[in-house]
């Protein structure tokens, strides 16, 4: 069992302020894997100090951009050599299927912080612009202190798209990794200590809610940013709008999957499984609704239907499995709750069902609905697990519509033998992520969504513009 007793604070490894503990559950195995410190207010209040001492008075927000990029560099590097402990951590604490940490729980995260090391190489700190009276200079500074708030899911992804470009920009950092998955933020702190992050600017401190929201609330942080719930979204973006705080807020999706007419099932069908139940489900660009025309639909569920069922559920860290458990009981209990709602509204499984796979861990059975239809609750709310709703269209533009008559705009899919028609349909649904017969995301491209998904967006140029300020410097003579 990994125990760690101690947080990470000021550069240093600290005792708590408090006395509990966060026990690290696997869902495999139903059994305790680790045990951190459930950081308290008091711990938060002395991340913040630690943290506002390096941005105010430390060298890392003085440095250039240049130099903070070659600090990053190292920082790379050493997750680069230990990008296979890093994978193999994050399924033990929250059930991602080895081969999905292996393909994206760990290089993805390396590779934002490859791009934000070389993004920083030449990076202006001031740009010069002709004005109507004389010279202008454009300055860019650090935004400050940052709250980083981070989910289970993908917990190091997550992580660090808001620690890489945080770094690069000059500030510092208190990041509270979610309870459920404490351990690969550890790894990250001693990482981040070897490259040579100086002391404050990075601190690490696993908490619950309560002290999660005395650090959005604290007047020493200067932007909080955060990636959940849109119900926990709306919370800590009402705090941050009555304090005037900066804020970025990634929140959920319920993304649409567009099969057009012409698409080949049989291809399809091996990247709409990644697309769809990606980290068992658990993902909140998963691609949840299957769009298909009625002329097609009998056979676009046939084949969903087949894809889902042929996915090993097992696990996690075999690699031979597709479908791992879900991250805790309390999540089991959700997404069942929510195939007995499917099975209420009159939808038809046809995959799946309430029959768990395995008697131990918190496993849940992929399921697939059809007959389903864009009001129903299936269908318009976030149920983060393996269950896929089948919903027929009447033509391409119908498919639009319904795509886009969601509360939600995080993500979506066309899928579709002519890729330049598929640009053209990419262009008509409101969401900040789309893929024409794929979906990735790329560190080098902005990230989040329209609507109830977010506010702001991360990765790329843009995501490093969200932790800096612009400051205007006109000048005579």
């Amino acid at each position: 069992m990994r125990q760690h007793d101690t947080l990470f604070i000021g550069g240093e490894w600290v005792a708590p302020a408090g006395t509990g503990t966060i026990d690290v559950i696997s869902p495999h195995t139903e059994e305790v894997v680790g045990r951190v410190p459930d950081g308290t207010a008091a711990d938060m209040d002395r991340a913040v100090a630690a943290a506002r001492e390096a941005f105010d008075h430390g060298p890392w927000p003085r440095m250039t951009f240049a130099e903070r990029a070659a600090v990053i560099g190292r920082l790379a590097e050493i997750y680069a050599a230990g990008q296979a402990e890093m994978a193999a951590l994050i399924t033990e604490e929250m059930g991602s299927p080895i081969t999905f940490s292996n393909l994206a729980q760990a290089p993805q995260p390396l590779g934002m912080l490859q791009f934000y090391a070389a993004l920083g190489e030449e990076f202006a700190q001031e740009e010069q612009r002709p004005g109507l009276f004389g010279p202008i200079t454009v300055r860019r500074e650090p935004v400050g202190v940052v709250a980083a708030i981070v989910p289970w899911n993908v917990p190091q992804f997550v992580t660090m798209t808001k620690v890489a470009p945080a770094l690069l920009a000059g500030c510092a950092i208190v990041l509270k990794p979610a309870p459920e998955t404490p351990l690969d933020a550890y790894l990250l702190a001693e990482w981040a200590s070897e490259a040579g992050i100086p002391a404050g600017v990075l601190n690490v401190v696993p908490a619950g809610r309560e002290a999660g929201e005395h650090l959005v609330s604290h007047p020493g942080v200067d932007k909080v940013a955060f990636t959940g719930s849109t119900a926990a979204g709306r919370r800590i973006g009402g705090i941050c709008g009555e304090q005037l705080k900066r804020v970025s807020l990634e929140l959920g999706g319920k993304s649409a999957a567009i099969v057009l007419d012409d698409a080949d099932l049989a291809s399809s069908m091996g990247m709409l499984a990644i697309a769809s139940l990606m980290n068992n489900g658990q993902a909140c660009v998963a691609q949840t609704r299957i769009l298909a025309s009625r002329r097609r639909y009998d056979e676009v569920v046939d084949a969903v239907a087949a894809m889902v069922a042929s996915q090993p559920v097992g696990d996690p860290a075999d690699p031979a499995t597709g479908i791992g458990p879900l991250v805790a009981r309390r999540q089991q209990e959700r997404v069942e709750g929510y195939v007995r709602i499917g099975m209420d509204e009159g939808a038809k499984v046809v995959v799946g069902g309430l029959d768990r796979p395995y008697d131990r861990g918190w496993y849940v059975a992929p399921t697939v609905f059809s007959g389903v239809s864009n009001d129903m609750r299936i269908a318009r709310e976030e149920i983060f697990g393996p269950v896929l709703a089948v919903i027929p269209y009447e033509d391409e533009a119908d498919a639009i519509r319904i795509a886009n008559d969601s509360d939600y705009g995080l993500a979506g899919t066309v899928w579709t033998a002519d890729a330049e028609h598929g640009m053209d349909v990419a262009r008509q649904v409101r969401t900040g992520t789309y893929g024409v017969n794929c979906f990735m995301l790329e560190a080098n491209a902005p990230f989040g969504g329209y609507k109830a998904s977010g506010v702001g967006r991360e990765l790329g140029p843009e995501g490093l513009g969200g932790y800096l300020e612009y400051k205007s410097i006109s000048r005579l003579g």
